[in-house]
């Protein structure tokens, strides 16, 4: 997959009020089961940048419903600075429940793989997960030049190359200027940069860090649903071989592409989406 290969548009816009938030999503199929897909976490990350290589393939089998998180995308611009990530969680799960979805496969990339798996994790989970597809989730976060260059993002075109040398291996996307310029302008949507910003601020009153983010402390030995992980062997943001913690996972399976980087589900698209979606009909036969 290229970034001259961008998709056609088989999804519809769709946007619903939760508790006061308005909130974007995109939908399609119209299968039995949910499909949720939960997108990643750079600045200007949103469902469908994150997802456009793959909402087709999963809605020939099921409905598709692939929400912007609270801050990102078209979803109000809002950041809690005291519960931080668990507010997005609750947010997510009050969203399920306006559109009745009590019961759903999960597919997360990066941040929303990660957070899947804490979730997961949890004696009583937030989000109602039946099984979990997983791109780049879990492990420790490194500080390297690559971390520092999500997190320096100043808005510019060289900027946003920087992000997406870090997040594919294959840096034709780096240097595409088109791609480059849909990338910088979902950044630069009104509150975009600063909701994910605000994310990166401490207070003075907190202790510095010798190092960027803490040890990889998931439980996840606790992870009871079927798991399908993907990890890339060229990612930059990862510590090499960090998906062998993925395999304490009671069960899951664990698929490493040696020629892709931390969001294979868009460089590696096809095989993504072939391997992932046998994954999840195959529990449908189960």
């Amino acid at each position: 997959m290229s970034p001259t290969d961008r998709p056609l548009r088989t999804w519809a816009d769709r946007f619903v009020d939760v508790g006061g938030i308005r909130t974007h999503y995109l939908e399609a199929g119209d299968g039995p089961r949910t499909v949720v897909l939960l997108h990643s976490g750079e600045f200007g990350g949103g469902a469908e940048l994150c997802w456009e290589y793959n909402i087709a393939a999963f809605a020939e089998h099921f409905r598709v419903v692939a929400p912007d998180w609270l801050g990102f995308g078209e979803t109000d611009k809002l950041h809690d600075f005291v519960s931080k990530s668990d507010r997005m969680i609750r947010h997510m799960a009050a969203f399920l429940r306006v559109l009745t979805i009590d019961r759903a496969y999960f597919v997360g990339a990066s941040m929303g793989a990660t957070r899947l798996l804490h979730e997961a994790a949890r004696p009583t989970p937030g989000l109602p997960i039946a099984a979990m597809v997983l791109v780049s989730g879990g492990g420790f976060v490194p500080d390297n030049a690559h971390r520092r260059s999500l997190l320096a993002y100043d808005g510019t075109d060289e900027g946003m190359r920087g992000i997406l040398r870090a997040c594919m291996a294959d840096t034709a996307w780096a240097t595409d200027d088109r791609y480059v310029a849909r990338r910088v302008a979902a950044s630069l949507e009104p509150g975009a940069w600063e909701a994910i910003a605000a994310a990166r601020l401490k207070a003075p009153n907190v202790p510095a860090r010798s190092d960027f983010g803490q040890a990889d402390a998931i439980a996840y030995e606790r992870v009871t649903v079927p798991t399908l992980a993907f990890a890339g062997a060229k990612d930059l943001l990862r510590e090499p071989g960090y998906h062998h913690a993925l395999e304490r996972i009671p069960g899951a399976e664990v698929e490493l592409l040696d020629d892709a980087g931390h969001l294979l589900n868009i460089e590696r698209a096809q095989r993504f989406n072939a391997r992932a979606v046998r994954f999840l009909t195959d529990l449908e036969k189960t």
